[in-house]
């Protein structure tokens, strides 16, 4: 069995794999302060619960975007599980796809591994959209490489900082406002927000497309992916598990790899 945890600046999210198949999904706020004890014994919680014994894990494949917390997963995969994880980044995780960036640049694990999974899934061609504590835009050639993308400030962190910045104005949630005029301060900042995002989605992808003289397959992730796929039509597919099936797919890519050296 192989424990997959995918470790975001806000989120960590843990999941067990038999094969392909996903036997438990668990999520926690991602804390630098939390030891690799503490990580286990959350875990053997949730396992426990949901009747899954942690004691068939043999192997353990990480991404992370806070090196601490990668540290402190390491040294629970090996006081617990007995194994040296694999960590997407490290120079003995392989990546099944080219890197084609400029020299020097270190691409975040999670970018890697969403355009893993994308490509593996979905085939050349197309475009990643992440929606986490920033909003990511990650392109794949036809052949599966990681050619580059785009930044921008996640909705999440948009909202905050509007809220922290401006002293007369409310914090709301994030939701598709009934119209786009707003009657009251609270519905114009949602619509502000939510439309603000759809048109910016809509504005790189049109332009990504025009700069590649291709029109690109569309592939979104991430929590708030759902939300923003009822209303931009240009998703082909909203996939909420990508993450995770990019780490299964990087995983396997290696136990092959290491089996045919043998």
């Amino acid at each position: 069995m192989l424990l997959v945890v995918d470790v975001g600046n806000t989120n960590t999210v843990f999941a067990i794999y038999k094969a392909s198949t996903i036997l438990g999904q668990w999520r926690c706020s991602t804390d630098t302060n939390r030891t690799a004890d503490e990580y286990f014994i959350w875990l053997k919680g949730l396992t426990d619960y949901n009747k899954i014994d942690l004691k068939i894990v043999q192997d353990m494949i990480i991404s992370a975007v806070v090196p601490q917390v990668e540290f402190n997963l390491r040294v629970m995969s090996n006081r617990y599980f007995d194994t040296r994880p694999l960590v997407v980044g490290k120079p003995d995780c392989r990546i099944p796809i080219e890197i084609r960036v400029d020299k020097g640049v270190q691409v975040g694990a999670d970018r890697i591994v969403n355009s893993v999974g994308a490509f593996n899934k979905y085939g050349g061609d197309l475009v990643v959209i992440d929606f986490g504590t920033a909003t990511t835009f990650d392109i794949i050639d036809y052949d599966g490489a990681y050619i580059g993308g785009v930044i921008s400030p996640g909705v999440d962190l948009s909202l905050s900082t509007l809220y922290r910045s401006a002293a007369a104005l409310p914090y709301v949630n994030i939701s598709r406002p009934k119209n786009i005029i707003g009657k009251n301060t609270r519905h114009c900042m949602q619509s502000g927000i939510f439309w603000g995002y759809v048109s910016l989605i809509e504005g790189i992808i049109k332009r990504i497309n025009s700069e590649t003289g291709k029109t690109l397959k569309t592939i979104a992730t991430g929590g708030l992916s759902t939300l923003f796929g009822n209303d931009i039509n240009i998703f082909e597919k909203v996939d909420l598990n990508l993450t995770l099936s990019g780490l299964v797919d990087i995983y396997k890519f290696n136990k092959k790899e290491s089996d045919n050296e043998q």
